[in-house]
């Protein structure tokens, strides 16, 4: 048995899904939460086998002027815990902080946006990407994307553990009955927040477009975000708007009926790993026509289990809309083909002991 720090910056649904997972291992596993946003990302209480560690983070955001103090109370609580490893992440927040504690070993485990996206930003978030990963025992990733990102920042290829974080297939599965919509109307699913990364603007005009040659067209836009009034002004002005529902956020309970609800799941995201969302669509038997960037390649092939668009193309987008709505009857078959990946390749089940081979193989180092 180990002695577990996991230092995550905030408690999302992937974190519920790690510790859910740790919880149930002979491990004592403690939880470190950097900063606190501004609104719910996770209704689900943390798992009672799980111990949060009080500390000075946790109850805001967070920025580099606390840093300081934080790092001073982080190695208090490494004192007081006695950890055997610290798994952190992102990469250049909570896994940054834990690589300037000293403590070793250190699991660092990417997000995806951390590689993908923080580590461009300038030469400082640079910097602490290849100060972290140098310092780290191992570094988790979700897919071979992120893997390569990792080694073009210092990271030896022999120390990454790559895994799709996975979806449990026993709560996202295939309903053909039970939710059954009006059949005179073709719905479009967007599950991702609406931010300017995930590119839910190219949707809406994508929308716009389509929604004017085929008037059976319907979206049901899940989430919120800073481009909300953005998203609406696009609606108005394409005289749409009173075809497309407002669903806000959704529990984890509630998103299969969701998925089951879409006749194609739609993502725009410029950014991705293995997407979360796209593995649970693709579990549910929903085609996806999704952005084509490198982590969406590592699943989607074209015309077999969904399609792919020009990342940032509305005109494209519009036009691959239409064309699945023109192949309504093949939807079935690209639905059950996307299922059958997800149950080979994204079975959390099964691809969580790849974590703790990452653990064994960071604790060779002490």
């Amino acid at each position: 048995m180990a002695r577990i720090i996991y230092f995550s910056r905030d408690y999302t649904t992937h974190d519920h899904r790690f510790l859910s997972a740790l919880a149930r291992t002979e491990h004592k596993v403690y939880y470190l939460q950097l900063e606190r946003s501004g609104h719910s990302l996770e209704d689900r209480a943390l798992p009672p086998e799980i111990e949060r560690i009080p500390w000075d983070g946790g109850q805001k955001p967070a920025s580099w002027r606390d840093g300081y103090n934080l790092l001073a109370d982080l190695r208090r609580v490494i004192r007081q815990v006695k950890p055997d490893l610290i798994q952190a992440g992102p990469i250049q927040r909570s896994a940054f902080l834990a690589a300037l504690s000293g403590f070793r070993p250190l699991i660092s485990m990417s997000w995806g946006y951390d590689l993908l996206f923080d580590a461009r930003r300038n030469a400082l978030w640079r910097w602490a990407t290849r100060y972290t990963l140098k310092r780290s025992a191992v570094m988790v990733g979700d897919c071979d994307t992120i893997r390569r990102l990792g080694v073009a920042y210092g990271m030896p290829d022999e120390r990454i553990v790559t895994f799709p974080w996975g979806i449990d297939l026993r709560h996202f599965y295939p309903r053909t009955s039970a939710f059954n919509h009006d059949p005179s109307t073709f719905n479009l699913l967007s599950t991702r927040g609406w931010e300017p990364i995930y590119g839910v603007d190219v949707i809406a005009q994508a929308f716009v477009q389509a929604a004017r040659q085929r008037p059976e067209l319907r979206l049901i836009m899940l989430g919120n975000g800073s481009q909300a009034a953005r998203l609406r002004q696009i609606f108005l002005q394409g005289d749409v708007a009173e075809r497309v529902v407002y669903s806000g956020h959704v529990s984890y309970d509630d998103l299969p009926r969701y998925y089951s609800m879409a006749d194609l799941y739609l993502s725009a995201s410029h950014s991705d790993g293995s997407s979360i969302s796209l593995l649970e669509a693709m579990a549910c038997g929903r085609p996806a026509l999704v952005s084509d960037i490198p982590g969406n390649r590592e699943w989607v092939q074209e015309g077999v289990n969904g399609w792919l668009f020009p990342d940032g193309d509305a005109d494209a987008l519009a036009r691959a809309i239409l064309a699945a709505v023109d192949q309504r009857q093949r939807l079935p078959e690209i639905g059950e083909a996307a299922r059958e990946i997800a149950e080979r390749r994204a079975d959390w089940a099964k691809n969580f002991k790849e974590l703790l081979h990452a653990y064994q193989l960071a604790l060779m180092d002490i």
